[in-house]
């Protein structure tokens, strides 16, 4: 018995091959516009959508399938005596495939200065209704909105291999797709950032090996609106695959550097830096961040603000890393890295650094948080100076890099630096205090202490973190302030001759 197929498709890739296999299995094609032109030019047999509706398309174009003769044809349940009795008796043919994939919404969007009147165009609405209708029906509607499926469709076909799974299958594609193109239209529309329904669309990038775990199974998904200045965008050039935990870790390291204009280093480990540095040369900014945690930078994720040269490249080579993200590697300097076989090299285009992501969402369990990027960034001008002792000019330089660092650090959080590095990080832990000594008694034996700052990421609760500073050399200090307990802090300050500023920000990262 002769099948009806209803074809409708703004992408045309593969469809003429396709349409004349169902043709080849005695398959009736029905079709619009210009799915309709396009068969007709490959010589292939089919009937005009308003053949069967007989009803001509109106609104340019706007109505053409939504129509009882349709929407009845696909809905019908053929198990139901009743129903197939109403479409005879309206004169109403079954139809047993939909093949339609939607106008290009997403793909005008993203186009420069598209305004919104282009934008609305696009937004296709007998195309999912159409999907919708067969995918309800799925147990005797094909839907199939993905070229890449039509092979598998063949092919089933051919060997009467069309088993409730696979209808299923195609059915849950169309309604992930469906609600996906809505998602990406509401996204677009939606003015309020934090809305009543949140709707957000992402596209499978890659399947994982495993997740944090060997145990647990992952994947790795992008938003469907792609950000160029981002983890997902990054280019990989060499080396194995990215893990769950290598994907974090690079896109806290990318997160970083990008906060410099300086040539900049960021080495990254656990999702905390271990060490940061800032040079004249990106080989002195390589120097400095090594130096600030030679042992923990082992095994770490770098991230680079400049070209890879060949002499920040040999010194890399000389340590296991993980990954290595920068803007570009020089031919020489890529030479050198990737005699490691699996050491992954990535590019990212920091050109497009504007383009970074403006809110993030964190998954807990039954929900999200969401929320705007941490992009403060406090200079000198906002300062309060709450000490008798004021600070230097060049204290000034380190307590803004100071501040510029911790905020990427996982609370509490305390760093020393000097005014282009990191010279002891205290993360994490359950009170500041323990951060303060885990920061100081890495930093003290580093180069340049002698000049070094304390940076916080919260006020001080207590005094014990100031008098402690004080008493192992720390002579400037930089806190947001706001606790009921500042002035015992700035009293211990005082006490010891330290000068200490606070900004009215705390960075607290969780």
């Amino acid at each position: 018995m002769t099948k009806r197929a209803l074809l409708s498709v703004s992408d045309k890739q593969g469809l003429t091959e396709f349409a004349s296999g169902l043709v080849a299995l005695d398959y009736e094609l029905v079709s619009t516009g210009g799915t309709k032109k396009a068969l007709e030019a490959a010589g292939i047999p089919v009937i005009g959508i308003e053949t069967v509706t007989g009803f001509p398309e109106m609104l340019d174009g706007r109505v053409k399938t939504l129509h009882p003769k349709v929407h009845a044809g696909l809905l019908a349940r053929r198990d139901l005596p009743d129903h197939m009795a109403q479409l005879k008796a309206a004169g109403i043919t079954p139809i047993d495939m939909v093949v339609v994939n939607l106008y290009p919404f997403k793909a005008t969007i993203q186009q420069p200065d598209v305004t919104q009147a282009a934008a609305i165009e696009q937004i296709d609405i007998g195309g999912p209704s159409m999907l919708r209708s067969a995918a309800k029906n799925f147990a005797a509607v094909l839907p199939i909105v993905d070229p890449a499926d039509y092979q598998l469709i063949l092919t089933a076909l051919q060997t009467d291999a069309v088993t409730p799974t696979l209808r299923q299958r195609l059915a849950a594609k169309v309604f992930q797709h469906t609600a996906a193109y809505d998602a990406l239209i509401a996204q677009y529309l939606t003015t309020d950032e934090f809305p009543a329904k949140l709707t957000l669309t992402y596209d499978k990038k890659q399947a994982l090996r495993y997740g944090e775990n060997s145990h647990q199974q992952a994947a790795f998904y992008e938003n469907a609106l792609p950000t160029p200045f981002s983890i997902t965008a990054a280019h990989q050039l060499h080396g194995k695959e990215l893990s769950y935990n290598n994907i974090k870790d690079a896109d806290a390291a990318l997160r970083m550097v990008s906060e410099y204009q300086r040539p900049a280093v960021v080495a990254m480990k656990h999702m905390n830096p271990c060490g940061v540095g800032l040079g004249d040369t990106l080989e002195s900014a390589w120097d400095k961040a090594y130096a600030a945690d030679n042992i923990s930078i082992f095994g770490g994720i770098i991230a680079l603000n400049r070209p890879v040269d060949l002499a920040t490249a040999e010194k890399m080579h000389q340590l296991f890393l993980e990954i290595i993200i920068a803007p570009s590697f020089a031919d020489d300097a890529y030479a050198v890295l990737a005699k490691k076989k699996n050491l992954r090299l990535l590019t990212v285009d920091f050109d497009q650094a504007h383009t970074a992501d403006q809110f993030e969402t964190i998954s807990v369990g039954g929900g999200l948080l969401r929320q705007e990027v941490d992009q403060a960034f406090e200079q000198p001008a906002d300062f309060t100076v709450v000490t008798k002792q004021q600070p230097t000019p060049a204290q000034l330089a380190a307590l803004a890099f100071g501040q510029q660092v911790v905020k990427h650090i996982k609370s509490n959080a305390m760093v020393v630096t000097t005014a282009d590095r990191t010279l002891g990080v205290g993360s994490g832990q359950m009170n500041r205090i323990d951060s303060t000594k885990i920061a100081i008694e890495k930093a003290m034996s580093k180069p340049g202490y002698e000049n070094a700052i304390l940076a916080s990421d919260a006020f001080f609760p207590m005094d014990d973190c100031v008098a402690f500073a004080a008493q192992h050399g720390i002579r400037a200090i930089i806190q947001p302030g706001g606790s009921i307990k500042d002035q015992a802090s700035i009293a211990m300050a005082d006490r010891y001759g330290i000068a200490m500023v606070t900004t009215g920000v705390r960075h607290f990262r969780h």
